[in-house]
């Protein structure tokens, strides 16, 4: 069974705690896009991991992780990242292992990344770590794979500074080494997670472009990002928040008004600790967009969605979301491609019941207050797509089925 997990709204919903959930009945996890710029937090007997590179399976101490052909591997932040897990007494070696045709960030993509973003009239907002320059390199075919640090030529054409930077890490990056079409071939029966990074609303093609990712965090990026024919992939489930997040710069129609809404505003980032992972800085929050939502699950072929941080809003008299959007006094329920269009989106909200108690102890969906389930039972009517798992905290033990993932 081949199961794959990506993120239905900008990134930050929780894909690491719902990935390292399942990965206990999975015997492989696959990474297949981004990089460093990624941040997966899990939470296991009250210990926080950030996670950035290394599949959230990797806590798991039977489980085999890949770092597929769709990401960009910065070594001197993987190798960092291995050594905050050995120290935390996470046996991570022979079990980590590197697509050959992943491709690898440079120092110099790094700081070309900044002045770009920087010199932009409207500037992307993005973490600075070269993952859009590398990206752009491999579509140049310019770029640097794991496969040519053997290349004796291709490596002569780098500047000193990161050649220098690379010395001490090709033998370690080299012995990591997978052929990983041919992997994947080999256990395609077994069961595998595929991970995504960022968020469906992030991707190239199919995000709020141009204030999007470099990478392919569609669920179509699993295939082409790990080396696993798409035939070969059973379920894709689709993350999201009880609410809506977005880091960095772009369109988000239901973002709280920072004047009239900041009370609001306060409480959901402050209760839902909205900060990035990687880059600490505030989340936007504002309302869940269920447009958004559902153009998320039918790009993506969502099978099921996964619902987090629903206990965000366990004090709450009042719950919203947005149903459609006003554009220039035009009522559009479809997601448009125009960021001028989206820039001048207002939110048309439906109001729901808040529940008012504490849903953290919830062990199963039967648990929940009826005005918890009818906001849930909502979201897929409109989205037309099951809600199949429900997070109620930030714990891994904090989550549970409505139905069975592996068969």
């Amino acid at each position: 069974m081949n199961v794959v997990v990506i993120g239905a709204q900008w990134g930050d919903e929780g894909k690491g705690k719902i990935v390292d959930y399942l990965a206990q009945d999975a015997k492989y996890v696959v990474r297949f896009a981004g990089g460093a710029n990624a941040g997966h937090t899990i939470v296991v007997d009250e210990k926080k991991y950030a996670l950035h590179q290394v599949p959230s399976g990797i806590l798991y101490p039977e489980k085999t992780v890949f770092l597929g052909s769709g990401m960009v591997i910065d070594p001197e932040a993987l190798f960092n990242e291995l050594q905050m897990l050995k120290d935390n007494g996470i046996n991570w070696e022979g079990r980590v292992f590197i697509s050959d045709r992943a491709h690898i960030v440079l120092p110099s993509y790094r700081e070309l990344d900044k002045q770009r973003d920087a010199a932009r009239k409207r500037p992307i907002g993005t973490t600075g770590r070269g993952i859009g320059i590398t990206y752009s390199q491999k579509s140049e075919r310019d770029g640097i794979r794991l496969a040519d640090l053997s290349w004796q030529e291709k490596m002569e054409d780098l500047d000193i500074k990161d050649k220098e930077f690379l010395a001490p890490y090709i033998d370690r990056l080299l012995a990591m080494k997978v052929d990983i079409a041919s992997k994947m071939w080999e256990i395609r029966k077994e069961n595998i997670l595929f991970e995504g990074a960022q968020g469906a609303m992030l991707d190239l093609d199919s995000g709020t472009y141009p204030y999007v990712s470099s990478g392919a965090s569609c669920a179509a990026g699993a295939a082409s990002g790990s080396g696993i024919g798409p035939r070969a992939i059973d379920k894709i489930y689709g993350v999201f928040k009880a609410y809506q997040t977005r880091v960095g710069n772009g369109p988000m129609p239901t973002e709280f008004n920072e004047e009239t809404e900041s009370e609001l505003c306060n409480f959901v980032r402050t209760t839902g600790n909205e900060y990035g992972v990687t880059t600490g800085r505030p989340r936007r929050c504002g309302y869940l967009d269920l447009v958004a939502l559902r153009y998320a699950c039918r790009v993506n072929s969502i099978d099921q969605l996964v619902l987090t941080h629903l206990d965000i809003y366990d004090q709450l008299d009042q719950v919203e979301v947005c149903v459609a959007y006003d554009i220039n006094g035009k009522i559009v329920t479809d997601f448009p491609a125009s960021v001028p269009d989206m820039n001048a989106a207002k939110p048309i909200l439906e109001k729901f019941s808040g529940w008012k108690q504490p849903i953290t102890e919830c062990t199963s969906y039967k648990d929940l207050p009826k005005a918890a389930k009818d906001y849930v039972e909502f979201i897929e009517a409109f989205t037309d797509t099951p809600v199949g798992i429900v997070s109620v905290g930030a714990d891994r033990k904090q989550t549970f089925f409505r139905s069975e993932v592996w068969k």
